[in-house]
């Protein structure tokens, strides 16, 4: 069994930080790598040795597999971390490492191959008894085939890139009539965003709740989950909330899913941390979404439940260890809440933003967890995801720590930069998610709302001005009009 004693981190930010942390209280030594733009950045002075790999777009660094392995091969690591994104999912950049004789921590490259392609992935979860949305186990290329399976499961249908997702190459069709121009868009999408322009068909789920499992497996046969998380406030079809557990899972519901996600993790010969997602529908049936074969952006409130720490548990395995528990010794204790903050307008449909993090005052107190890879003054470019930081609270209850939530959201001060920051804070205050009836349309259905009032609004002022005006021309005596509209910043709220 061989020891790791050196870990180059193939990532950036807050991920990078997250896993230098873990190798630290582990004795390992960390190479940070680093574009142009990230010289200063926090990951890179917090490893042991950095080496700068390229330009600052992605596509000139962190996404050049052969720049990595020189990084490498240079100081001696014996092992590569990805974290998430890049090439935490690219099986071609683990069979590099494991040709240049350098451990690859995550699964193994047939099974993130296998994982990736969604329609190979679900023909495996066929065969291994895994219910999948009625749909093409097989890419289509014919328009023709494609239609025949919309219509035979029924509308409304979702077309998906096979080789993809983050909602990419993804359109949702209600009406036969406008499939042939989603169908179109679709493969378009697909071809651009991954070089792969398959699709296929499947049945869209009405009011759908996303609920992933946190898996682990070692080399040794040993599968276990770390129970659920719930991930169904997003926007563009990408998590912005998460939380354990779901309100919604029963007890009863909860095994029979957990039970999928294992025979899933088993049927593709995995080793390491992945998630099995999958979609809930509103009568409770669940449904195979994917598999993310790598550590999640949302872990931490996987650790907060449970009190492991995931990173440790994937260089363990690495290593070549067994897990060091049974599925019955894992406990999940209170509950857990994360508020992806990330550089965006919420009231310009989350577009990101850049700039200077003139103040960046994290809040602290009990329960509160703050992962983020940026300080105050750095900037926030636009090559990279705009995450500023993940903000997490733990309770005893789901209402302890939806209150913790509130306080550290409002705590939180950021200037320099509109953040997603208002947005959750309405998210933690919404009667949906006090209730926990919310779905994946939360943003669709309820955030909007408040500027969707707001245009009533200002056209009922219009609607009363023009009444007004006209009663006034009738009179001798126009009486003057001051007319205001509603204010559009109603989330601007003062920081003290």
């Amino acid at each position: 069994m061989a020891m790791i004693e050196k870990i180059l981190i193939a990532n950036r930010g807050e991920i990078a930080l997250r896993i230098i942390r873990t190798c630290k209280e582990r004795g390992i030594s960390t190479v940070a790598v680093y574009s142009a733009a990230d010289r200063t950045a926090p990951h890179v002075i917090a490893a042991d040795e950095s080496v700068c790999i390229g330009e600052p777009a992605s596509a000139g660094s962190y996404l050049v597999m052969d720049l990595i392995i020189q990084a490498a091969l240079k100081t001696g690591a014996d092992a590569i971390h990805p974290g998430y994104g890049f090439l935490s999912e690219n099986a071609g950049f683990a069979s590099l490492c494991a040709n240049h004789g350098i451990k690859f921590i995550g699964p193994p490259p047939a099974a993130i191959e296998l994982m990736g392609d969604k329609t190979k992935a679900r023909e495996l979860m066929a065969a291994a008894n895994v219910p999948c949305p009625p749909g093409n186990d097989h890419a289509v290329a014919d328009l023709g085939e494609a239609i025949h399976t919309a219509e035979s499961i029924g509308f409304p249908v979702l077309i998906k890139a096979a080789a993809g997702g983050g909602g990419k190459g993804m359109r949702i069709v209600r009406f036969k009539e406008d499939f042939e121009s989603g169908f179109r868009a679709a493969r378009s999408e697909a071809g651009s965003s991954f070089g792969d322009d398959r699709v296929f068909v499947e049945k869209y789920l009405e009011e759908p709740r996303h609920i992933e499992f946190q898996i682990f497996a070692d080399d040794h046969g040993n599968i276990v989950h770390l129970f659920e998380r719930e991930c169904s406030v997003q926007r563009r079809h990408q998590k912005v909330i998460e939380e354990s557990p779901s309100a919604i899972l029963t007890e009863d519901l909860r095994q029979r899913m957990a039970a999928a996600a294992i025979a899933a993790t088993r049927s593709c010969g995995y080793s390491g941390a992945g998630t099995i997602e999958f979609l809930v529908d509103k009568d409770r049936n669940f449904y195979f979404l994917e598999m993310n074969t790598r550590l999640q952006v949302e872990h931490p409130v996987t650790e907060l439940i449970t009190g492991m720490d995931l990173v440790a548990l994937q260089i363990d395995i690495a290593e070549g260890k067994k897990l060091p528990f049974t599925q019955d010794e894992i406990r999940a204790t209170g509950h857990a809440i994360e508020c992806r903050i990330y550089a965006e307008d919420p009231d310009d449909n989350f577009m990101p933003g850049t700039g200077i993090l003139e103040r960046h005052r994290i809040p602290a107190g009990p329960g509160v967890r703050v992962d983020s890879g940026v300080e105050e003054g750095n900037a926030i470019e636009i090559y990279y995801d705009p995450m500023i930081s993940k903000l997490c609270t733990f309770g005893n209850t789901r209402e302890i720590a939806r209150n913790r939530m509130i306080r550290a959201l409002e705590e939180y001060e950021i200037t320099g930069v509109k953040t997603t920051i208002p947005f959750c804070i309405f998210a933690m205050k919404h009667p949906a998610f006090i209730s926990g009836n919310y779905t994946t349309h939360f943003v669709e259905e309820y955030f909007p709302m408040k500027r969707a009032t707001q245009v009533e609004n200002e056209n009922l002022v219009s609607a009363l001005a023009a009444l007004l005006k006209n009663e006034n021309s009738k009179s001798d005596n126009p009486t003057p009009i001051r007319m205001t509209s509603p204010s559009n910043g109603w989330w601007q709220k003062r920081r003290r």
